[in-house]
Parts: structure tokens; C-alpha cells; sequence
């Protein structure tokens, strides 16, 4: 069985080569802020996204988008709002949330567009 973290890495590789096919361009991977990381910072038509990915072994007790905590938001909006002064960025911004769920070598993708609102 896949650990924990290769899991992860392995989700986070699939979900950017699934993005670049799909027209975005990768600006960050694990863009971090204080004690808050991005797993991908992607832009396509002024449209700058931040994504999550979140992968489980197949026989999981949570699905993948439900273990992004109100806590886990506000981490992402605050790194994420970073990220677009520090650049000085003048985009669109939304929050999406990639799942893979993986049973032995065979995946489920999911790609939860607009998964959550940082402000309201």
C-alpha cells in the first residue's frame, strides 16, 4: 500500500498534468505562506486559481473534499491573497478542490470547480 505522503505526491503530479492539458498554465507548486500551503497556483483567462488536492486509498471513512477544514480555507485565502499582492496580480480569483481516489494502480479524479468562497 501507497504511504500517505507518496499518495499525496503522486495526486499533486496527476493533478497538474490533468490542468496543463486542460489550458491552464502552472504559476506555483506548494506555494507556502507563513504555515499555509497551495498545492497548485494555476491561471487560465485571467482567471487565477488555487487548487487543493486531496487523494484517498479506496476504503476511506471521509471523502477527499470534506477534509478541507473552515480552518484549511482560511489558510489557503491567506496565502493565496499573498501570492497575488506580492505579484501584484490584477485577476479573477476562485478556489478549486481536486480528489483522486485511488484503488491499487486504478484512480477516480474529481475536479470541484468554484469548491469554496473565501470571503462570506
Amino acid at each position: 500500500m501507497i504511504e500517505s505522503h507518496e499518495l499525496g505526491k503522486k495526486a499533486e503530479a496527476l493533478a497538474g498534468e490533468y490542468l496543463q492539458k486542460n489550458g491552464y498554465r502552472i504559476l506555483a507548486r506548494n506555494y507556502r505562506y507563513l504555515k499555509a500551503e497551495v498545492d497548485l497556483i494555476v491561471i487560465k483567462d485571467d482567471i487565477l486559481v488555487g487548487v487543493e488536492v486531496k487523494a484517498r486509498s479506496a476504503g476511506f471513512v471521509v471523502a477527499p473534499h470534506e477534509a478541507v477544514s473552515p480552518k484549511k480555507i482560511q489558510l489557503l485565502v491567506t496565502a493565496l491573497d499573498h501570492f497575488v499582492q506580492q505579484n501584484d496580480l490584477n485577476v479573477e480569483v476562485r478556489f478549486d478542490i481536486i480528489t483522486y481516489i485511488f484503488k491499487g494502480n486504478d484512480w477516480v479524479q474529481n475536479h470541484i470547480e468554484s469548491a469554496f468562497y473565501p470571503f462570506g
